[in-house]
Parts: structure tokens; C-alpha cells; sequence
């Protein structure tokens, strides 16, 4: 039996001296037949994050550990693999609760043909907050079949005052793509400006495999694996998830991000949001818009997003933080690697936007990371308005066991404006 993505070679001796002999060995995975179940392969994934190291630094929180789910509100599945349908997680998930799965002893892929839809409540009328656990078992592959978001958990006219909480953990996210719809108008020359750099593509499209706005996520052992976002916007993207607009930090505990895709946020996109980041990995996420974003009324005469916007994303290859509102991204014990990005942060993004939000970064790898940017680096992969001096003013610490290298293998420790 063979594992991973291949491609693999092997030869067969014939017996005896005779020829070489034909022989093959069934796949164990997600590429397998039945969605994953191969008999007698693994029973679970392996877990997620950070295969090399872990956050020491930080004492972990009790909202970074898992959730309890011995005694759940509904269970999807009946014992056999065609009892967990799509038709049964999305009932469950609408409903909320704990959602644990009796699938059978093997790995199990759920197609997701629609986004799921976890409850909300309404902060502004008082109503309780509700939670919802989605469990894994470390054997259930949610998958989107490269058409369809995963997870869309959206508290409407909400703005960083909800409570509800969503858990995922010992899951998959797969191939999950959210479709932009609201492009951005063409801008017709105007007063001898030729308006050619005014940004292009989509002013939404967020989160491949989840987007929110608003509550509170917390992400323990969960496995993000090409999912796309928009490829094209200067505010959109987030290719596995995009926060948007929420009260407290998110957490993001032992989980990998891999090849997931959008014009920024290659990985993970917050506005107005931040979180906590341990032990996970991002490998191979890419940022692919191009222009960045900024406010020009000499290049762009229209207004878009409230400005004469210019520019269409491509910053942030895995991570990406925008927003005034003074909330720390915190990455402690993770390693991000080989991801890239066409403008800034092949790495990490943040810009503060003149607030104290601040980035934090302990017991972490971050290792050939590409942009073809040269400038505003602030060690390399990484992109922030908020360094860690600002004149004479302490506004981020210096990065704590933390190795920094760029694509020619060379390392730091030490990190400047």
C-alpha cells in the first residue's frame, strides 16, 4: 500500500530470473477509491502542524485546547460510510451544537455541494450566544470539489460584538472555492489620467474554505489543502480562511495550511480581526494578484472601497492582517515555508494602518519564502507598517527563537525596519 500525493516508481523482478513482473499497489488517501477508504489502510490522518518544533514561549490557552465532544448533540452517520452524506452534516451543522461522525473505521471524504451554514445569534437584540464543534476524529475530509465554499458563517450587520463560537478540529478542508461576483467597474480615462493603474478584479470572493464575519473561531488540528479564493481584488482573498470584522482574536492551533490560493492572504486573510497562531504549518500558499493596494487620486481617478483605489492585491503569501483596530497577530511555534507572493509579504502582511496592532512572532521557522519585492522587509517573507521599532518607540518586540531565511538559504535571528 502507498500514501502521499506521488508520484511513485517501482520496479518487479520476475521470478526465478524470468522477466520483470507488472505489479501496482492500491493508494490509501483522499485519492483512493470510495473517497479515501481503502481496505485495510489507516483508520485516521496523521495530525496536523508543525512537524519541527512547537511554541515555548507562550503558555497555551485554554481556547487553543479541544473541545470535549464525549457527549455530542447529533452524531452524522449510522456506522457505514454511505450513512454520512452531505444531506446529514448540513442538518447537523444548521442545527448546531457538538457534531462528532460514526462513519466507519476508515477515512471518509463528504462531498460539500453547497456552503455549510452554522447558527448565529444576534449580539445587538441580547440573544445567547451559541456554539458549534465540528469533530473530525481525524478521519473526515470535507470537500468542496473545487466549485463550492466550504464554510459560510456570516453574522450580518455584526461588527466585532458577537459571541458565538465555531470550533473546528480533526478535520480536513479541501478543495473549496469561493466565487467572486461584485467586480470592480472598469475606470475610463479621466482629465489626461490614463486610470490604467485603478485596481481590477473583485471586491469579494473571501475564504475558500471559510469565511466569517464576526463570533469567535477557534481552528485545532485541521488540515486547509487547495482551497482558492479570488485570485484578483486589492482587499479580497484568504485561500483556506477569511475573518472579517471580529471582537476577539481567533486560534489557530497545530493545523496546516497547503496550496491554497488568492489574490492576498494565500492562506489566512483577517480585516479588522486578528489571532493566535501556534505550532501550525503554511506551506506553499500563494498570494497572486498584482499591484498591492493603495489610495492614488493621480493614478486612479474613481472611487472604489471609499478611495481612488490602485492597485489588485498580491500581498501576504500565507498570512495577512489589515485594519486599524489595534488587535496583535501572535505566531508562536509555527513554521511557514516555501510560500510566495507577486507584491509584499511572501510570508506575512501586516499593516496596522497607524493602530498598535502589533506583529508577534516566537519559536518559529520561516524559510524560503519568494517575492520579487526587494524592498519593505522586514526580515525575510515578512511585511509589516509596524516593526519593531518606530523611532524611539517600542511596537512589536524583536522576534523571540525565531530563524528567518530567504531563498538562497541565508538566516537571521535579528530582524529590522
Amino acid at each position: 500500500m502507498v500514501t502521499g500525493s506521488g508520484p511513485w516508481t517501482w520496479t518487479c523482478a520476475g521470478v526465478n530470473g524470468g522477466n520483470g513482473a507488472s505489479c501496482s499497489a492500491p493508494l490509501s488517501g483522499p485519492g483512493g477509491p470510495d473517497g479515501g477508504i481503502t481496505d485495510g489502510g489507516p483508520t485516521t490522518w496523521p495530525p496536523a502542524g508543525n512537524p519541527d518544533g512547537s511554541c515555548t514561549t507562550i503558555a497555551l490557552p485554554a481556547q487553543a485546547q479541544p473541545v470535549d465532544t464525549s457527549h455530542p448533540t447529533t452524531v452524522v452517520g449510522t456506522g457505514t460510510p454511505a450513512s454520512c452524506t452531505f444531506a446529514a452534516l448540513d442538518a447537523a451543522v444548521k442545527k448546531g451544537g457538538i457534531i462528532t461522525f460514526n462513519c466507519g473505521p476508515g477515512l471518509v471524504t463528504i462531498p460539500v455541494t453547497a456552503s455549510l451554514t452554522p447558527p448565529t445569534s444576534n449580539a445587538y437584540a441580547s440573544q445567547a450566544p451559541v456554539n458549534t464543534v465540528i469533530d473530525g476524529g481525524n478521519k473526515i475530509t470535507l470537500d468542496g470539489g473545487d466549485a463550492v465554499r466550504l464554510i459560510a458563517w456570516i453574522h450580518q450587520g455584526s461588527w466585532r460584538v458577537n459571541n458565538d463560537t465555531l470550533t473546528l478540529q480533526h478535520l480536513r478542508l479541501v478543495n473549496g472555492k469561493a466565487t467572486p461576483t461584485v467586480a470592480i467597474p472598469p475606470c475610463a480615462p479621466d482629465g489626461g489620467i490614463s486610470n490604467t493603474q485603478c485596481s481590477q478584479g473583485y471586491d469579494d470572493g473571501e475564504g475558500g474554505a471559510l469565511f466569517m464575519q464576526d463570533g469567535l473561531l477557534r481552528v485545532i488540528d485541521v488540515t486547509f489543502a487547495n482551497n482558492q479564493a479570488a485570485l484578483l481584488g486589492p482587499d479580497t482573498g484568504g485561500g483556506a480562511l477569511y475573518l472579517y470584522g471580529t471582537g476577539q482574536p481567533a486560534y489557530v492551533v497545530r493545523s496546516t495550511f497547503q496550496s491554497n490560493t488568492a489574490s492576498n492572504a494565500g492562506a489566512m486573510g483577517m480585516l479588522w480581526a486578528g489571532a493566535f497562531i501556534f505550532n501550525s504549518l503554511f506551506d506553499g500558499n500563494s498570494a497572486v494578484g498584482t499591484g498591492a493596494n493603495n489610495n492614488d487620486p493621480t493614478q486612479c481617478t474613481c472611487i472604489n472601497n471609499g478611495q481612488n483605489e490602485i492597485g489588485s492585491g498580491g500581498n501576504g503569501g500565507a498570512i495577512y492582517k489589515d485594519g486599524a483596530d489595534g488587535v496583535d497577530l501572535t505566531i508562536c511555534g509555527t513554521q511557514i515555508r516555501n510560500n510566495s507572493a507577486n507584491e509584499f509579504g511572501a510570508a506575512v502582511f501586516l499593516t496596522a494602518d497607524g493602530s498598535t496592532a502589533k506583529l508577534i512572532l516566537d519559536d518559529s521557522l520561516l524559510t524560503n519564502n519568494s517575492s520579487p519585492i526587494s524592498y519593505w522587509n522586514w526580515c525575510p517573507g515578512v511585511s509589516t507598517d509596524n516593526p519593531h521599532t518606530t523611532g524611539s518607540t517600542t511596537c512589536s518586540p524583536s522576534p523571540v527563537n525565531t530563524t528567518f531565511c530567504n531563498a538562497q538559504g541565508v538566516c537571521t535571528t535579528v530582524c529590522g525596519s
